[in-house]
C-alpha cells in the first residue's frame, strides 16, 4: 500500500493510474472533496494526513510549494511506518529539497525529491519525465517503482537539490517560450497574419531544433565570428516593436530584451555575434 498526499491534477491522475496497476492507495487532500472522489477508482480518502499515510511504505507529495510541503509532512508524520520512504513530486526550491533530504534522514526516513516534467495526461498514462538526485543507492531501490509512473527518468547524479534546480530551469524556459509565444502572436496580430500562417511557417521551420547548438553556441566564450550580428538583431527587434505599436497590440517580452541587446551594444559588442547577451550568464 501506498499513500500518496494531494489530489490537484497532477496527483489524482497518479493514483488512478497506481491504482489501474491494482496498488492499494491511501489519498489526503486539503480539501476532502478531492480526495473522496478518488473512492470511486478504489483508493481510500481520510479526512487527516496522519491517518492516509498509516501502514504506508511509500509516500508519495504532489503539493504546491516548500512551505506546503513542509506543513503537510510534518502534520502526517505521527502516522508514518518506521522506515518510510518520501516520494515528493512537487516543484520546489532547490535550498528546500535538500534541507528536507537533510532533516527527514535524521528522523529515521528517507526523503527523495522527484519533479516531473508531466501533465495530468502524462501522470494517468505513465508518459513524461521524472527527474531524480541524490542518494544513489536510494534512488536504485526505487526506480522500479517510479519508472512505471513515468515514461523517463532522468538520474541527475548524486547531488541533493539538483533535480529540482533541473525542473526550475526546465519550466522558466516553458515560462519564457509561452512569453515569446504570446508576442509572436501578438506582433502577428499587429500585422494582421492569421494563425494559419504561423502554424505553416512553424510546421516547416521548427527553430526548438536549434537549442542545443544555440546553448553550445552561447556558452562558447567566442562571439568574434556572427553569424547575426547583435546590432543588426536589434535593428529587428526595434522593427517588432514599431510594427507592434503601430497595430496597436502589446509586447511584452522584446522590450526587456531591446534593453539587453542595448547594454551590450553599450559595452562595445554591436559587431560580435548576437549570443553575446548570455555571456554573463554563460561564464
Amino acid at each position: 500500500m501506498v499513500a500518496f498526499l494531494g489530489m490537484g491534477l497532477l496527483g489524482s491522475n497518479f493514483t488512478r493510474a497506481l491504482r489501474n496497476r491494482g496498488i492499494a492507495v491511501h489519498v489526503w487532500n486539503r480539501t476532502p472533496s478531492k480526495a473522496l472522489a478518488l473512492e470511486q477508482y478504489g483508493a481510500k480518502a481520510f479526512e487527516h494526513a496522519a491517518d492516509a499515510v498509516k501502514g504506508a511504505d511509500t509516500i508519495h507529495l504532489a503539493l504546491k510549494d516548500d512551505a506546503t510541503v513542509d506543513e503537510i509532512l510534518a502534520k502526517a508524520s505521527p502516522g508514518f511506518s518506521p522506515g518510510a520512504t518520501i516520494i515528493d513530486h512537487t516543484t520546489t526550491s532547490a535550498a528546500g529539497a535538500i534541507s528536507r533530504t537533510r532533516a527527514w534522514k535524521d528522523h529515521g526516513y528517507t526523503y527523495l525529491h522527484a519533479p516531473v516534467f508531466m501533465g495530468p495526461q502524462n501522470a494517468l498514462e505513465a508518459t513524461g519525465f521524472m527527474l531524480v538526485s541524490g542518494d544513489q543507492d536510494t534512488i536504485r531501490r526505487m526506480e522500479p517503482e517510479l519508472s512505471k509512473m513515468t515514461g523517463k527518468i532522468l538520474n541527475f547524479g548524486a547531488e541533493e537539490g539538483r533535480a529540482a534546480g533541473m525542473k526550475l530551469i526546465g519550466n522558466l524556459f516553458l515560462v519564457a517560450f509561452t512569453a515569446g509565444i504570446a508576442d509572436t502572436l501578438s506582433l502577428a496580430k499587429a500585422l494582421h497574419i492569421p494563425v494559419s500562417d504561423i502554424l505553416t511557417l512553424f510546421d516547416s521551420w521548427n527553430p526548438g531544433t536549434l537549442l542545443p547548438a544555440r546553448i553550445k553556441r552561447m556558452t562558447a566564450g567566442s562571439y568574434d565570428q556572427p553569424g547575426w550580428e547583435l546590432s543588426m538583431a536589434r535593428k529587428d527587434v526595434g522593427l517588432f516593436m514599431e510594427a507592434a505599436r503601430q497595430g496597436g497590440t502589446n509586447l511584452a517580452v522584446i522590450p526587456a530584451v531591446a534593453a539587453e541587446m542595448d547594454r551590450w551594444i553599450e559595452k562595445g559588442h554591436g559587431n560580435d555575434d548576437w549570443t553575446v547577451i548570455g555571456k554573463e550568464s554563460a561564464s
